[in-house]
């Protein structure tokens, strides 16, 4: 299923892979308001799609993708605009800053409120649309549906957290997006690897998607990755991936895919 903001491809097993945040394309109208660095879309989690792809085409799992960049709307924001981490540096529902903390729009040409709510509605809301159908379908065709939401980030950012981040974080909103016996099967594999470093609900613990659409009183069940860009490519432009380095994390990667598919409600 293509749309002018997003490709969904279905598959076979309660398995949705989400990576809200690969898009990349910038509207002309919009970039002509951008500064000049920001062209160049650096907040972009990279390559995410050809990391994730051949993984979900083995194991039959659904796989959405954007197509727009987080410059033009976060789809991992709540529509109201709420700060996903109150009291830490955040970035928007329409980002105005970097994930350096600088400014993303020229003087004066920063979004308004009707710029938001038109982006929430020709970008934002197109997606959740899709991202909720699949789910329903999942969940009536296999009786559950487990949501993988993949994001990348580079692994220093002093604006937005302090320090290194660990190379794997799994978020689960604290133990609420999913069955807690999910959440102990998927950290018993990071435990069970020692190439990664890793946390669970740590820094990031999942952004709206997984908070919004984790309900495991429901039958759905959603969980966020975020991984360092430094796992799988290089973290300075202009940000190839590293084949090398994407071979090791796969494997990684399938297995905790694999877990999420093996595990069940009863378990």
């Amino acid at each position: 299923m293509t749309a002018a903001t997003f490709t969904l491809r279905r598959g076979r097993t309660p398995l949705l892979v989400s990576l809200p945040h690969v898009g990349t394309h910038v509207p002309p109208a919009i970039a002509s308001r951008l500064v000049d660095r920001a062209r160049a879309v650096e907040d972009t989690d990279w390559h995410l799609e050809a990391i994730y792809a051949p993984i979900a085409d083995e194991l039959g799992a659904s796989l959405i993708v954007p197509v727009h960049s987080r410059y033009v709307v976060d789809l991992n924001r709540p529509p109201e605009n709420a700060p996903m981490y109150p009291g830490a540096n955040n970035t928007e529902l329409v980002p105005t800053r970097f994930f350096s903390g600088d400014a993303l729009y020229r003087d004066g040409c920063a979004p308004d409120d009707a710029d938001v709510a038109a982006r929430l509605n020709a970008y934002w809301r197109p997606y959740h649309d899709a991202l909720a159908a699949e789910l329903a379908r999942l969940k009536a065709e296999h009786g559950v549906a487990l949501l993988w939401d993949g994001h990348s980030i580079k692994s220093t950012l002093p604006w937005l957290f302090d320090g290194t981040l660990p190379d794997l974080n799994l978020g689960t909103a604290g133990g609420t997006s999913c069955a807690p016996t999910l959440r102990e099967a998927l950290a018993g594999v990071l435990r069970g690897q020692h190439a990664y470093t890793h946390v669970v609900d740590g820094r990031f613990k999942g952004g709206w998607i997984t908070r919004h659409y984790g309900r495991p009183g429901d039958g759905v069940h959603a969980v966020q990755m975020e991984m360092c860009w430094s796992t799988y490519m290089d973290e300075q432009p202009p940000y190839r991936i590293d084949p090398a380095r994407a071979g090791r994390l796969r494997p990684v990667l399938r297995e905790l895919l694999r877990t999420m598919l093996a595990w069940r409600p009863g378990d």
